[in-house]
C-alpha cells in the first residue's frame, strides 16, 4: 500500500526575482515498510523533496498525498498537527533539547500528543532499550556521544508512532563505527516496527544499506532501483 504519493511536484524559489527550480515534475510513490534513500549531487533537489514529503514545505505545483490526505489542502495549524501525529524526523544536527535528559527528549513528542503518563513511561523505556541506551536515560545530550545522541533522536522519532520517518543526512556528523551502528539500528527498527524510513543522503554507507535508491539530478528522478537486502 502506498503511504506517500507525490504527483507532478515542482518547487520554485524566489519566484518574483530570479527563479530557482529545485524540483521539476517529480512523481514518486513510497510503500509501507520501505527503507529508501534519496540521493544525488548537491543542488539536485533531494532535501527539498524530503522536506515536502515531511510536510515541512509545500510544492509550488503538484500534489503530495499521505495515504488519503493531500498536504496542500491543510492549513498551517492542521499541517503542524499532522506532522506531530504522523511523521517522525531525524536530523543531521540531532536537534535534541539540551536541558532535557534522553528520557525527556524521547518523551517530548508524546507529551505534545497528550498521551497518558503511564503509556509514555512504558514506551520511552521500551524505545531507549531498543536503541541500546537504556542505561543513559537520565543523561543530557551534552553527556552523550554523537552516536548516542542520534540514537535518542531515533527513539524520539519512533515515539510518536509515525507512519514514516524522514532522515536528512543522519550520519553526516558520525564516525564510521557510529554510522554502521546507527544504520543497523534503523534497519532493525524498520523490521521490528514496520516503520518506513526515507533518507536524503550523500553517504555511500546509507546507500549500501537502503533497499531502494531514488536518484535525483536537476530536480528530476533519473533512476529508481530496488535491491534485495
Amino acid at each position: 500500500m502506498s503511504i506517500i504519493k507525490a504527483e507532478g511536484i515542482y518547487k520554485t524559489y524566489n519566484e518574483t526575482h530570479v527563479p530557482v527550480n529545485a524540483l521539476n515534475g517529480v512523481d514518486l510513490q513510497i510503500e509501507q515498510g520501505e527503507f529508501t534513500a534519496i540521493v544525488g549531487p548537491s543542488g539536485s533537489g533531494k532535501t527539498t523533496l524530503l522536506n515536502i514529503i515531511g510536510g515541512l514545505d509545500l510544492p509550488s505545483k503538484g500534489n503530495i498525498f499521505i495515504e488519503q490526505t493531500n498536504l496542500k489542502d491543510l492549513s498551517s495549524k492542521q499541517l503542524i498537527d499532522f506532522r506531530l501525529h504522523h511523521i517522525g524526523f531525524v536530523f543531521q544536527a540531532y536537534n535534541l533539547i539540551p536541558v532535557l535528559t534522553a528520557k525527556e527528549n524521547t518523551e517530548f513528542i508524546m507529551v505534545l500528543q497528550k498521551r497518558p503518563k503511564k503509556e509514555r513511561e512504558e514506551k520511552v523505556k521500551e524505545l531507549l532499550e531498543a536503541v541500546g541506551i537504556g542505561d543513559k536515560a537520565n543523561h543530557r545530550p551534552g553527556q552523550l556521544s554523537g552516536g548516542q545522541q542520534q540514537r535518542v533522536a531515533v527513539a524520539r522519532a519512533l515515539a510518536s508512532q509515525p507512519k514514516y520517518i524522514i532522515a536528512d543526512e543522519p550520519t553526516a556528523n558520525l564516525d564510521s563505527k557510529s554510522t554502521h551502528e546507527l544504520l543497523d539500528l534503523m534497519a532493525d527498527m524498520n523490521k521490528k516496527y514496520q516503520t518506513t524510513f526515507i533518507f536524503a543522503t550523500h553517504d555511500q554507507r546509507v546507500m549500501d544499506k537502503a533497499r531502494r535508491i531514488v536518484t535525483l539530478d536537476d530536480g528530476k528522478i533519473t533512476s529508481d532501483e530496488t535491491f534485495d537486502r
